[in-house]
């Protein structure tokens, strides 16, 4: 991985990074394909239309299916799904959390129970690896231990301590395995833990950087605590993380969260609201959420979003993808999906560009302004 700082505004980065299968400028939204492929669309759609960098899969749910060893078979995530630039894969720590009634943390790893058919597995910070290899992901993330918040100290201070645990033995057999020929064009990034205890981040932070990992996420957050509490804290941890590598703020989030800690100094982003609230009828704008069931859109001939300039936007009207969305046609899926993305990550493209003019400051006023108008 190269990774070039280009520009600052205060504490919000522009930054390149560049992996073995793309380029990517930063800041950063990926888009989330959890089993390969992000939900309504095709691979045509996200390189033609949306033009994402990189997206993301998940160890987790890839693992159990199709299967890790089939994917690697048919060519690793690359060749599987047709998609030619960066994948990032997370670990599986998340679902181990999201999926608490069926999984355990233990000293040694994560024991859980398929979604799927029940059957038992067992996750080490070794073996979460071994999977990714096989997955041929250009970011990998190592096993970590999440807890929801609000939690006990005692139960933060045991994550941190598993965390940078299973951080140290993710480490030092990545590198052995890169000295073997295995991995050699893949990167590892360590995930930061803490909740929303500033001592706590403060530890997990100075211990996990001073590791050899090639970037650095900020993990553990949108998980229960007020919005004012993250940014917080990811103002409080960022000051800890190299300047010199990537961070990610792992799960987040709004176009509000993302404008925050961007400003915070937070480079990469990815989270399933955009694709799910699509599906769900949600639509994001210039102009804050639009909630396209409504009666009132029945008859609107506008575009969701005048200042957009996706496809969805420049052909169909309000009134038209309302129709769709009522009956529940699988056309409305696709389009309304396409939208959110191209929204997200044309704000990722205009924040960067008044981050390399060293104007991120009225970029965001102008932001939030259209929101109160």
């Amino acid at each position: 991985m190269e990774f070039t700082l280009d520009a600052t505004s205060k504490n919000a980065r522009a930054c390149t990074i560049k992996t073995a299968h793309s380029t990517i400028k930063t800041p950063v939204f990926m888009p989330v394909g959890t089993l390969g492929s992000i939900k309504a669309l095709d691979m045509e759609d996200v390189l033609d239309i949306l033009g994402a960098e990189i997206i993301l899969a998940n160890t987790y749910h890839t693992y159990l299916r199709p299967g890790d060893k089939t994917i690697a078979k048919m060519g690793k995530l690359h060749g599987f799904s047709t998609y030619p630039k960066s994948f990032l894969t997370d670990s599986g720590g998340f679902q181990a959390f999201s999926l608490s009634d069926i999984s355990k943390p233990k000293e040694n790893g994560i024991e859980f129970r398929s979604h799927i058919d029940g059957s038992k597995h067992f996750f080490t910070p070794k073996k979460v690896i071994d999977i990714q290899h096989n997955l041929g992901s250009d970011i990998m993330m190592i096993l970590d231990d999440l807890v929801a918040l609000p939690a006990t100290r005692d139960r933060i201070k045991l994550s941190i301590e598993r965390t940078t645990a299973w951080a140290e033995e993710s480490i030092e057999y990545f590198r052995a395995k890169q000295k073997e020929g295995i991995g050699v064009e893949q990167n590892i990034f360590a995930i930061i833990q803490g909740g929303t205890d500033k001592e706590m981040r403060t530890k997990s932070a100075t211990e996990l950087c001073a590791l050899d990992y090639d970037g650095f996420a900020i993990g553990g957050l949108s998980v229960g605590e007020l919005n004012n509490e993250m940014y917080d804290t990811v103002e409080h941890t960022t000051q800890y993380m190299p300047e010199d590598k990537p961070r990610y703020l792992m799960g987040v989030g709004t176009p509000e969260d993302l404008i925050e800690n961007i400003e915070r100094g937070v480079d990469m982003f990815d989270c399933v609201m955009p694709t799910r609230n699509a599906r769900n009828g949600t639509l994001f704008t210039s102009f804050g959420k639009l909630n396209i069931k409504g009666a009132k859109f029945k008859e609107d001939p506008a575009p969701i979003d005048a200042e957009c300039e996706c496809p969805t936007c420049k052909r169909y009207s309000r009134s038209y993808m309302n129709h769709l969305f009522r009956s529940r046609e699988i056309t409305y899926f696709r389009l309304a999906t396409l939208h959110n993305l191209y929204y997200y990550l044309n704000l990722m493209k205009q924040a960067r560009a008044a981050i390399l003019e060293d104007k991120y400051d009225e970029f965001k006023k102008e932001f939030y302004a259209k929101r109160t108008s």
